[in-house]
């Protein structure tokens, strides 16, 4: 009896130290990467993927050794329940632990989307399906959503002149409500307060002033002319002259060919400012810092015309007479 008992004890002993040493060789496997190669490849996990194909996976792109040690961590660990759908970039050279936490942090892979300043709502559209998110349709479909526009703060019927133009990160499933609300985000965080308070006192709303900030984005060529831009707009609405804007014209040609024409200026749109007196009901392009800021805070100038010197800036004038002396030496090149 006596030794029955010790073999017992000697088989407990043992089990406990077999168990104690799998256990070490796991957690000493989770600290070791499987290589050195420190290039990392695009992973994609999907929703419904069990947790044992895609160890097989990994092991099949060389990202970790050993499967059965990685599927046993991940669910000491509970991480095999844990993993978060998406796109990664990992590598061999990643211990599996390290691996794990990233699935299970849900640092996707993020790709970059820049737009630039006075690019339109349309022209968004087309960089973000460029990028790989969604097509232009779903984009603007979203995006000219006044339920959704309203929801976000904006006194409008669309996103227009409110999708702050910058560098974004954004994961590959990235929704188009998700870009627009980042972009809108990123609007309210540079529209300082004291811009508000600064409409107020011109006697101006936000959405007239992002409105005016478009314009002068479009028709300035050079950063350093914005605000004297902004001056001659001042200017006119003031005096109740209007506007005579040719971007403005543009915007509100459907299927514009690159070509104005004086047919396209006497059409009667929403947005001929050589037809409507004050602004436009609505932004036409999408303005940057400076452009709004040069909406509020204007040059004092006289200033009540410019004209293209086709070289990016433009010759200022006070008077229609010579206005259309700077329109015949720098257009007509008389």
């Amino acid at each position: 009896m006596k030794k029955f008992g010790v073999v017992i004890i000697l088989i407990f002993l043992l089990s406990i130290f077999v168990v104690a040493y799998i256990f070490l060789s796991i957690f000493i496997y989770a600290g070791k990467p499987a290589g050195t190669e420190p290039v990392k490849q695009v992973v994609i996990v999907k929703p419904t993927q069990k947790f044992e194909l895609f160890s097989k996976m990994l092991h099949q792109k060389g990202i970790i050794n050993h499967p059965v040690k990685f599927k046993l961590f991940a669910r000491i660990k509970g991480y095999d329940r844990r993993i978060k759908a998406g796109e990664y970039f990992l590598s061999s050279a990643m211990p599996p632990k390290q691996i794990l936490e990233i699935l299970v942090s849900g640092k996707v892979r993020l790709h970059r989307l820049t737009i630039p300043e006075g690019y339109s709502l349309r022209q968004v559209a087309r960089v973000v399906s460029r990028a790989g998110f969604g097509t232009e349709a779903t984009f603007l479909k979203a995006a000219t959503d006044p339920d959704l526009v309203h929801s976000k703060g904006i006194d409008a019927q669309t996103f227009e002149g409110y999708l702050f133009p910058d560098t974004y990160d954004f994961s590959k499933d990235a929704t188009p409500e998700k870009i627009l609300s980042t972009m809108v985000k990123r609007f309210w965080a540079v529209f300082k307060p004291e811009w508000k308070n600064r409409a107020k006192t011109l006697g101006f709303t936000i959405h007239q002033i992002v409105t005016l900030a478009s314009i002068i984005e479009k028709e300035a060529g050079v950063a350093g002319e914005r605000p004297i831009i902004s001056s001659v707009y001042h200017n006119r609405l003031k005096r109740r002259m209007r506007l005579e804007s040719d971007p403005t014209v543009i915007y509100g040609i459907k299927d514009f060919n690159g070509n104005i024409t004086r047919k396209h200026l006497a059409e009667h749109t929403p947005y001929n400012t050589y037809k409507i007196k004050g602004l436009p009901p609505g932004p036409i392009a999408n303005a940057g810092i400076e452009a709004i800021e040069a909406a509020l805070y204007p040059a004092d100038t006289r200033f009540l015309y410019f004209v293209s010197k086709k070289d990016n800036t433009h010759k200022f004038s006070t008077n229609i007479k010579d206005h259309n002396r700077a329109v015949r030496k720098y257009q007509l090149r008389k």
